[in-house]
């Protein structure tokens, strides 16, 4: 079979989302379909059965490492026609969005939605709040034109719904669990941050962004030093603010933007894992602290809410109590040594196959015909229905 995949963000850009959508084009390929992806970049995936288009973009303002792209309709139709794709999989909201979806409805081709990003909530890190309602209108009727919407957990199909987004389903996500193993500690690694083997090591990993509440934790990286004078504390990641709150906090290491196997040995490397994110549609970053054997801590929903057991896979703070979530992460130090529990950590996540949820993928990207009118009650359906 042949698949079409639109999206504004593909490796080599490092992001969860570029990430996900490359494991599931290439999974898709290893299973014998051929995939085009239409994306900001060039490259990114080496795979035979895998071309990618790169379409013109601009950089998103405020935000130079993350691109909109420009796609016509009439683009769209011509590669389509080309193609022939027994499924459409649309992973943006912007304008390329919408004319790959009214290319692919004039084609009478089947189209499913992913919901990646919670860009709509972004309105108050950004302070344009007045933006907020207007992109809730606009995600609901973006994502109701599609046969199905994708989304990876059930606190944003939730969310979704209450939008008035219609035929939503839930797709989770995998882990690597051999790149992101115990196994890739690295003591020179440690050793880059400051760090024998006597001194804990605090991680935050994900993009270096407004929306991602960092102030939380350069707040909890505070409360680990003063409670552990000596205490190495990593941000791994790229983003509009590594430059600010690198030059505003000098204590800490930032490592940037690491390719797979340099990420995967900062994870190994670190002891407590510290992601106090409010916006995450999933949250990739904990299943591999997790699979890396790391003692984490996380709010109360998404990946969170779904993989971490409070005291024994790790730690759980309530939804946006910041008091509750430093709580956790003192808890989390008292237990940086704890062998059982990182080990409790890495079994739980260890079943989450890529290979399942690209199972999954597919019998969504050539599920039966379902009409794009939008039905009068909304649904919350299984993935696979």
């Amino acid at each position: 079979m042949k698949f079409m995949l639109i999206t504004d963000t593909f490796p080599p850009l490092v992001n969860g989302v570029s990430r996900t959508l490359h494991i599931l084009a290439t999974g898709l390929a290893k299973a014998g379909h051929t995939v085009e992806v239409i994306t900001t970049v060039a490259g990114g995936c080496t795979h035979e059965r895998v071309t990618v288009t790169q379409v013109p973009s601009m950089p998103l303002p405020g935000y130079p490492g993350l691109r909109l792209g420009y796609g016509s309709r009439r683009f769209f139709e011509r590669r389509m026609r080309d193609l022939q794709p027994d499924g459409v999989y649309v992973a943006v909201e912007s304008l390329m969005g919408v004319n790959a979806i009214n290319a692919a409805r004039r084609l009478g081709l089947r189209i499913v939605s992913g919901f990646h990003t919670n860009f709509h909530s972004y309105s108050k890190d950004y302070r344009v709040p007045m933006l907020k309602g207007i992109a809730a209108r606009y995600l609901s009727w973006f994502h109701n034109r599609a046969a199905r919407t994708l989304t990876p957990s059930t606190t944003t199909a939730d969310e979704l719904q209450q939008l008035g987004v219609t035929r939503v389903g839930v797709m989770g996500r995998g882990v690597d669990a051999e790149l992101f193993h115990p196994s890739k500690r690295d003591r020179e690694v440690r050793k880059s941050v400051g760090a024998d083997d006597g001194t804990p090591v605090a991680l935050y990993a994900g993009r270096m962004a407004a929306e991602k509440n960092l102030e939380l934790a350069i707040a909890a990286f505070h409360r680990i030093q003063r409670r552990h004078p000596g205490a190495r504390c990593v941000f791994a990641g790229g983003g509009p603010r590594v430059g600010e709150l690198r030059a505003r906090n000098p204590e800490f290491h930032f490592a940037g933007a690491c390719d797979d196997d340099l990420l995967s040995r900062h994870y190994a490397s670190a002891d407590v894992f510290v992601f106090p994110s409010l916006s995450e549609t999933y949250g990739n970053v904990i299943a591999e602290a997790m699979a890396s054997g790391l003692v984490t801590v996380a709010f109360d929903y998404a990946a969170g809410q779904k993989l971490i057991r409070h005291g024994e896979t790790g730690f759980l703070a309530r939804f946006g109590d910041e008091e509750a979530f430093l709580a956790q992460v003192d808890a989390a130090l008292a237990h940086w040594q704890d062998a059982e529990m990182r080990s409790a950590a890495r079994r739980a996540v260890e079943p989450l196959a890529w290979s399942d949820i690209v199972t999954q993928f597919e019998r969504e990207l050539v599920g039966p015909p379902v009409s794009t009118s939008v039905p009068k009650s909304t649904t919350l359906l299984p993935a696979h229905a």
